[in-house]
């Protein structure tokens, strides 16, 4: 088991609650964190600054190919944040809870 963090980013809270409740309630994921951030990025050639929240999706790679479809489906952007992060370095425990999780 290799466990991985997805990260996404959404429009607003409703949606990263959705998101994160259906990555739960279908195994796909065994914690989701939710953070508010501010966001700098172009689209479509103009500059945005928009707030946006965070979800950092603890789960395993076997799962990333199903957390990014259900991401794409559940999401209301046409090109959401979908990045895998390998961890490292983490206690047993941990790798154990996710494993356990989803």
């Amino acid at each position: 088991m290799k466990p991985i963090v997805v990260q996404t980013t959404c429009h607003d809270e409703s949606e990263a609650r959705k998101i994160a409740r259906v990555l739960i309630e279908e195994s796909l994921a065994a914690c989701v964190q939710m953070s508010k951030i501010e966001s700098f990025y172009k689209w479509e050639d103009q500059f945005c600054n928009d707030d946006e929240v965070l979800l950092n999706i603890k789960t395993k790679k076997e799962n990333f190919k199903k957390i990014k479809s259900k991401i794409k489906e559940l999401h209301s952007y046409d090109v959401p944040e979908i990045i895998c992060i390998k961890m490292e370095n983490l206690s047993k425990d941990y790798k154990k809870f996710i494993c356990e999780n989803c």
